[in-house]
């Protein structure tokens, strides 16, 4: 068995170091769902690659609010927590989570569907990504500089699944084709590598903000376009394993993040809501290499 990343714990709880821990990190470890069901008096459903900066906002509103006990939160590709609404829950392996929200973050089309269902009257901006960059092993041992070392024979690129995360999937392949078309290189080059997909494509599965920092580790790839604000956590909480290296470009693509109300937000849901627009709020995400909106 591949050896696995050691993720620390991202609850909204400040100390979890007293907590009974069981999990076997290559079959049976649950990432992106935190904290209690049962005593949270707060649900937030995210999708996950702004985990960290939502991590940060959760703590903080919990230790202004120690009334909500513990925030319960997901951070799933939007397919999974967007289905868990319409569909009645997720499973976990063998556990049944039948969990609703009482706050909903995801790009815009995502809330869109919420709306067209009437789980939610509107959603807002309120968040946005600082671009893309490459994720590569630390030391960088292929010497990968920049988007044409992508076409070479001995590179070996993964990037997230255009089926199950078409966001992020669709997103990148934006940026590596503007890119590609800026520097005058072959844009047919980089379709072929990235659309139709080639020996030298890594797809991920299901969950790209888990899965790519894995894949670069255990030398599955040599080379990933992530989110900066990913890049970035990961070189922060991985220090010895990964480093980035940033796309030089003006038409480095971005994605907006949404956040609306559920019908029934619950006892906090409305005030989380106030947080999550605040210049506090901000903050935290920008410390996370996240920036605002145009409309914040």
């Amino acid at each position: 068995m591949e050896k696995q990343l050691n993720w620390p714990v991202e609850g909204a709880q400040e100390d979890y170091s007293n907590r009974n821990k069981w999990n076997q990190s290559g079959s049976n470890i649950c990432l992106d769902f935190h904290g209690d069901p049962a005593a949270a008096k707060l649900v937030v459903f995210s999708d996950g690659n702004h985990h960290m900066a939502l991590q940060a906002c959760c703590k903080e509103f919990l230790k202004s609010n120690p009334a909500v006990t513990d925030i319960f939160y997901a951070t799933t590709p939007p397919k999974v927590i967007l289905d868990s609404v319409l569909r009645g829950g997720v499973l976990l392996g063998n556990v049944h989570l039948n969990v609703l929200p009482h706050v909903f973050i995801s790009p815009e089309n995502i809330l869109d569907k919420l709306v067209a269902q009437k789980k939610i009257a509107s959603h807002q901006a309120f968040a946005r990504s600082s671009g893309n960059v490459f994720l590569v092993k630390k030391g960088n041992p292929k010497g990968i500089k920049g988007i044409g070392d992508l076409t070479r024979k001995d590179v070996r690129l993964t990037i997230s699944n255009p089926d199950t995360e078409a966001a992020s999937y669709n997103i990148y392949k934006q940026t590596l084709l503007d890119v590609a078309a800026e520097k005058n290189l072959d844009v047919s080059d980089f379709n072929d590598l990235i659309d139709k997909g080639t020996d030298r494509t890594v797809f991920g599965e299901t969950i790209h903000h888990r899965e790519v920092p894995q894949t670069i580790f255990e030398d599955g790839a040599d080379v990933a376009i992530v989110y900066y604000h990913l890049a970035l956590r990961y070189t922060r909480i991985f220090p010895d394993d990964f480093e980035l290296i940033n796309i030089e470009s003006k038409v480095n693509s971005c994605t907006d993040y949404h956040i609306g109300l559920m019908n029934d937000s619950g006892s906090w849901g409305n005030k989380f809501l106030e947080f999550m627009l605040s210049d506090k709020a901000l903050a935290l995400y920008k410390e996370h290499g996240l920036q605002a909106t145009s409309n914040s």
